[in-house]
């Protein structure tokens, strides 16, 4: 679902923020990307969703080229970044129809989705209210929301636990397994490696652009803990 191809991304002044590279994430698996900060992971993410622009290696996602087929990539991808930026001049119902007719989804399915999910997040009650009135957590429910409402195929999250309270951090790991379970995959960022031990089907740790470790969980980890792991790959990768 997800193929990271000898990708690297440089700063203006030359020196590469990620260097050659690759990863690949298939249908139905979760994988975690962890690295220190200014490793590279929002960089890489950024640029897997078509925020940023690349021109070293290139990124697939469905076996569609993000540089050479970028709407192709776009209609069967959710991206929710660590500080959603939403519209705060629309209500959170007019925000998700708004998200919904960019991708054409049809009336009843949309009403059905954001019900299911608003409900999910205990936020249905107050999707009539601005978004400016929202707190941090209410507008992190409502950019997950948008980008469920078209049913991605590839779900990127940069720190998507940041700012979510206990339950609703909960039912977003459950809709991360549900989402799987039907055939998507999910590429995520996170500092909080326990959370990314229970939920990950395999893990990319990350080091000065560098990937110094990558493969299925169960495999890197053996009998140690995520963290072990991760300390002792990024102190003695060079």
């Amino acid at each position: 679902m997800l193929e990271i191809r000898n990708f690297s991304k440089s700063y203006t002044n030359g020196k590469k923020a990620v260097d050659n590279l690759n990863l690949t994430v298939e249908a139905g698996e979760i994988c975690g990307f962890i690295g220190h900060n200014g490793a590279g992971k929002s960089t890489t993410i950024r640029s897997v969703v078509g925020v940023l622009d690349f021109t070293e290696g290139d990124i697939f996602i469905d076996g569609h080229s993000v540089r050479q087929e970028p709407l192709e990539c776009k209609s069967v991808t959710a991206y929710i970044p660590d500080n959603p930026d939403l519209y705060e001049h629309l209500t959170g119902i007019q925000y998700l129809n708004f998200i919904a007719d960019i991708f054409g989804i049809e009336e009843a399915v949309r009403t059905e989705t954001i019900k299911k999910y608003g409900d999910m997040f205990e936020i249905t009650s107050d999707l009539g209210s601005l978004i400016s009135s929202y707190s941090h957590g209410m507008k992190q429910k409502v950019a997950i929301i948008s980008a469920l409402i078209h049913k991605p195929k590839l779900l990127v999250l940069d720190e998507p636990f940041v700012g979510l309270d206990p339950k609703a951090a909960l039912t977003l790991k459950n809709i991360m397994k549900e989402m799987c379970q039907t055939g998507s995959a999910i590429f995520f960022s996170t500092h909080v490696l326990e959370v990314a031990q229970k939920l990950c089907d395999k893990i990319a740790i990350i080091k000065q652009g560098a990937i110094v470790a990558f493969g299925k969980m169960e495999e890197l980890v053996q009998d140690q803990s995520l963290e072990e792991v991760f300390m002792e790959v990024t102190e003695n990768a060079k």
